[in-house]
Formats: C-alpha cells, structure tokens, sequence
C-alpha cells in the first residue's frame, strides 16, 4: 500500500538521521577528548560551554538535513546516500571547528576561554561558527548534479569566504573584537556571531541551487556574499538609527560598565534578519 509505504519510508529516514546525529555527537567527543562534556554541563553549570555545545548540534542537524534533502532514487540507494553525505557533513563540520578556532579566534584559546574561563561571548562565537558552517555545508551537499568532489569544494569555498568575512567585520568595527570577547564581552560575541551567520545564509543559498558548471556555481555564490559584505556596514548603521535610535550602538556594546547584550543581540538580529531578506529578493 502506498501510505504504508511511505509510512516505513519516513520512518528509515528518521532513524537514519537519529544514528548520524548520535554518530555527529561521538565524532565531536572524539575530537574535543579533553572536554568532559556531563561535567561541564552538569557540575559546572558551565554556561559558556552550553551555548557552544547547542551551536554544534545545531550546526549537525543544519549538516544533516543537506544530506536528507533531495529527490528520492528509491529506500536503498537513499539510505546509502544519507549515510555517506551524513559522515562526510559531519567530518567537514567538525573540521571547520578546528580551522575557525585556530585562524577565525586566533588571538586567544577557545579551549580555555570556554572551559577555563567560562567565556559566554567565546562560546556565543564558537557555537555560530558551527551554524555557519552547517549552513555552509547545507547548501554544498543538497543540491542536483554534483558530487562528493562538488561538496568538498564548495565547503572549502564556503570556510575561505567565512574566514574573509570575519577578517572585514574585524576591520569595519570601531574596536578590537577579539579584545573585547577576550574580556568576556557578551554583548560583542553576539553581533559578531550575528554577522558570521547571516553571511553563511547567503553562502549556503548560493550553493543550493543545482550545479551544472563550477564557474556558474561560483559565481552565484561570489554575487551573493559581495552583497552580503557590502550590507553588514549599512546594516550596523541601521541599527543604530531605527532599532537603537538616540543610542551609539558602539557606547552600548563597549563604552558601558556592563557591556548591553541586548544591543548585541539586536544587531545579531539585524544581520540575520537582513540575510533572510536578501535571500527572498535575489
């Protein structure tokens, strides 16, 4: 019976998926061996540490769902599909982990900023690299007409263009970034990982689309990202006249005793609701 059918269908996907995020979670263990991940959560109420550990399997489920997603080519070849798109998703995301803590965070050690120092503005930072880069990988490995070579390529294309764009929103800010999340600046942590994944949305949108030739797929995603960089200094601006007005936004992230994390949070929103909406227009 077709319903039937489609029944235990969706039911092999989902238990699919629930083995690559359980396999996504040991690979992040085996990866990060010195973090206790119960201690930390539990004993050390470790906040810092929550945030980032959420942002990975946000991340991990963004990572999945690209290996899900696509026409059907019958339970079988799905399932082998899945599970080889699923472990190479999940082996792309923990690496991008590793470079963006060493090149995008380079001025300081995550590990200890997070686990030693319970650095929430670390963690908020750490956890949206990797929903970037689930996103990234998303949109490398869902669309028709590519590969495992394809998918390979275009998450290294997405990881340099990241990396490119922590090193403009660096340069655009009126401040040191990395010297106030060092001083645990919350407030700082959130537009920052604001702007991170507002343009992996439009990375990941730009590989979605279905590949028919690399200078096409590049292309598109080149256009996508220029616009992207081009709004994140018209998008701090808007902010600080419509969502903060009579407010400096920069006053209010650093030049405060207690740095506002609501600011931060507005212009996180900005960025990613600025995304969105550039996504539905182009």
């Amino acid at each position: 019976m077709p319903i039937l059918d489609t029944i235990l269908s969706a039911i092999t996907y989902l238990a699919l998926c629930f083995i690559l995020f359980l396999l996504g979670k040991w690979i992040h263990q085996l990866f990060h061996r010195k973090i206790r991940v119960q201690e930390e959560l539990v004993e050390k109420d470790n906040f810092a540490f929550a945030v980032s550990h959420v942002g990975y399997f946000i991340g991990l489920l963004l990572a999945i769902v690209g290996a899900v997603m696509g026409p059907s080519s019958g339970l079988f070849d799905d399932i082998v599909n899945i599970s080889a798109y699923g472990l190479l998703a999940i082996l792309l995301l923990n690496l991008s982990i590793l470079i963006n803590d060493k090149i995008i965070l380079r001025k300081f050690s995550v590990y200890q900023e997070i686990i030693e120092d319970r650095n929430a503005g670390t963690g908020v930072i750490e956890g949206a690299n990797a929903i970037g880069t689930g996103l990234i990988i998303l949109g490398a490995i869902s669309g028709q007409g590519g590969g495992f070579l394809t998918a390979i390529v275009f998450w290294v294309v997405g990881q340099l263009l990241l990396i490119i764009t922590a090193y403009i929103y660096s340069a655009i800010i009126p401040f040191d970034v990395h010297d106030q999340i060092e001083r645990d600046n919350v407030a700082v942590g959130l537009g920052f990982a604001g702007a991170m994944i507002s343009i992996a949305n439009l990375i990941r949108y730009g590989l979605m689309t279905d590949f028919f030739s690399w200078q096409e797929s590049l292309t598109d995603v080149g256009i996508d990202v220029l616009i992207g960089l081009a709004f994140l200094p018209i998008v701090r601006w808007l902010t600080d006249k419509i969502l903060l007005p009579g407010r400096s936004l920069t006053d209010e992230l650093i030049n405060q005793e207690k740095p506002n994390a609501g600011a931060g949070l507005i212009e996180a929103f900005a960025y990613i609701g600025g995304s969105v909406l550039i996504t539905l227009c182009l």
